[in-house]
């Protein structure tokens, strides 16, 4: 039997892992056009599918039954025979949408709910939002009665949903509203998942407000479907654990801190150790401008070097499941700190300063190393996750890092 996910263009997706995590089954990812749908849900071996964009809506013709789900929202992502050999069309993204609220603290009971975009998520959360007692849900689209332009008439909002594509990989910079826009919000959810943490999560965060990108909604929308091809429970802990191990798998892991505090050499290590790709952000920026980093300085000055770093920082931290070292300047810049934040656990390596070398570091040459730490220390502070101290070999900073990030 085959099981798998059909869309249009599907190279990112997380779903192969979380299904063969969660079941017994071998789970492939079915790049198809339109035209070809049918005959794919027609196979006599066919298991189950999961739908996702754009055809949560072309597949409901060829269903014999809508589960109420399905049919209250109009929308299918599962597919799947019953008993007397019937193709189901299910929704597991209304339970997947409820668990990723819950999850993150956010009731909808009397609020009022403002949910950006209007496609097959935002029916799915409009329902569940419905459902779970929410005052009222106001539905903002490009071109609907309640638009970008007129969004200071739902200035009361409470909880704000993104159902839209806006900030998702490749185009991580997408920013979709100001959340000071909304001075009552208590609450921001994000269905898009890669990046882990779309700008609008990160304003919300930064502002204190409880809030969540969408990767727990797709592992919770999994566990019922995984239960409809196989007939096995999954329970809440399966979900978790899932979770943390695919959370773990696509994060990167980011090392900062002061020049010469051994990013590059313990960035390299702990990729080999446990089989990451490795990126070194100065090297980076050296291969982009054909010379070494003292020379950029010297010949174009700091501020250049930095938009290279800038330029080279958007780039990497696209990237999923790598080690990244940078520069000790990097934090400086608030683009290069929202970038790190999006897709990685951030690490801080510190080390004394009477150990730092100089050599090869324009920066550490021209100022006082005492005045750069203070004026970087709230920097590194601030942006990390977590806090190692190199004052060992570097084989035991590594197992560190690793203890620490878990």
């Amino acid at each position: 039997m085959i099981y798998g996910l059909l869309g249009k263009t599907l190279r990112h997706s997380y779903s192969k892992i979380i299904h063969e995590r969660m079941a017994d089954y071998t789970y492939d990812l079915y790049e198809t056009p339109e035209e070809g749908l049918e005959a794919l849900i027609r196979r006599p071996d066919m298991g189950g599918f999961n739908v996702t964009i754009p055809y949560k809506q072309t597949v409901i013709p060829f269903c014999d039954e809508l589960t109420p789900a399905a049919r209250a929202i109009g929308s299918v992502n599962t597919l799947y025979h019953d008993a007397a050999g019937r193709l189901i069309g299910d929704n597991t993204d209304y339970f997947g949408f409820s668990y990723l609220a819950r999850r993150a603290g956010i009731s909808f009971a009397g609020r009022r709910v403002l949910i950006f975009g209007s496609g097959g998520t935002s029916l799915t959360a409009r329902r569940v939002a419905a459902d779970e007692g929410a005052r009222e849900v106001v539905i903002v689209s490009r071109s609907g009665a309640d638009n970008y332009g007129n969004l200071d008439r739902h200035a009361d909002a409470e909880i704000l949903i993104n159902t839209t594509p806006v900030g998702m990989y490749p185009k991580n910079e997408g920013e979709l509203v100001e959340i000071a826009r909304f001075p009552k919000c208590c609450g921001v959810l994000d269905v898009v998942y890669n990046p882990l943490k779309t700008n609008l999560i990160l304003a919300a965060e930064d502002a204190g407000l409880p809030a969540s990108g969408g990767l727990p909604m797709l592992v919770a929308q999994a566990a019922p479907a995984v239960e409809r091809f196989s007939g096995r429970f999954v329970g809440e802990d399966v979900i978790e654990r899932t979770l943390a191990d695919l959370t773990r798998e696509v994060c990167n892991v980011v090392l900062v801190g002061m020049p010469g505090c051994g990013k590059s050499t313990i960035g390299q290590l702990l990729a080999e150790r446990t089989g990451r790709p490795f990126y070194d952000t100065d090297r980076m920026v050296e291969a982009q401008a054909g010379c070494r980093i003292p020379e950029i300085f010297a010949d174009q000055g700091e501020k250049a070097f930095r938009d290279l770093e800038a330029q080279a920082v958007a780039q990497v931290a696209r990237e999923r499941g790598g080690v990244i070292a940078t520069g000790g300047g990097v934090l400086l810049r608030e683009e290069n700190r929202r970038a790190l934040r999006q897709n990685s656990r951030i690490v801080y390596l510190e080390r004394d300063l009477h150990v730092l070398p100089a050599d090869g570091r324009p920066i550490s040459q021209t100022r006082n190393l005492e005045d750069l730490y203070r004026e970087r220390l709230p920097l590194y502070q601030n942006t990390s996750d977590v806090t190692v101290k190199n004052d060992a070999a570097p084989e035991e900073i590594v197992a560190r890092i690793l203890e620490v990030l878990g």
